[in-house]
């Protein structure tokens, strides 16, 4: 979505017939348009956002403890919410997982985020993640 300028009112109209329908997750992030598709998702679901379970992904360069704040600040701007159902870390960077966590758990304690997660990571990368301080509070791992 977002990738071609024209077809953004269909996008949205596509959005809105699947809540008719009965779609009740829309998944997102902030590198999805550079944010634009944030956006087109704030308007698709303007007037329906408690019936939506609403997803967005932090960058791994943004996974600092600072940053993911930051970055959850601006997601939650760009989708007019005041808050995610579930926030994710969409791949693992060279951030340490203590401080993505702790960013994270800052945004829940907040009310900012409901839950948080992570997604891509490999057998390997959740035994480091259920290491680190709050790790087990990982609610989920998106995978492919």
């Amino acid at each position: 979505m977002t990738e071609v300028a024209n077809h953004r009112d269909t996008e949205i109209e596509a959005l809105r017939l699947g809540l008719e329908l009965g779609l009740n997750l829309i998944d997102t992030a902030e590198m999805y348009g550079d944010g634009a598709a944030e956006e087109l998702v704030a308007e698709a679901i303007e007037g329906h956002r408690d019936e939506v379970f609403l997803v967005s992904k932090v960058y791994p360069h943004n996974a600092s403890c600072r940053d993911v704040t930051l970055a959850g600040e601006r997601s939650l701007k760009r989708l007019r919410t005041d808050r995610l159902d579930l926030y994710l870390l969409h791949w693992r960077g060279s951030v340490p997982l203590d401080e993505t966590v702790a960013g994270f758990e800052e945004l829940r304690q907040a009310g900012k985020i409901r839950h948080w997660g992570v997604s891509n990571f490999d057998t390997s990368d959740m035994h480091d993640l259920f290491r680190a301080t709050a790790g087990t509070n990982c609610a989920t791992n998106q995978v492919l």
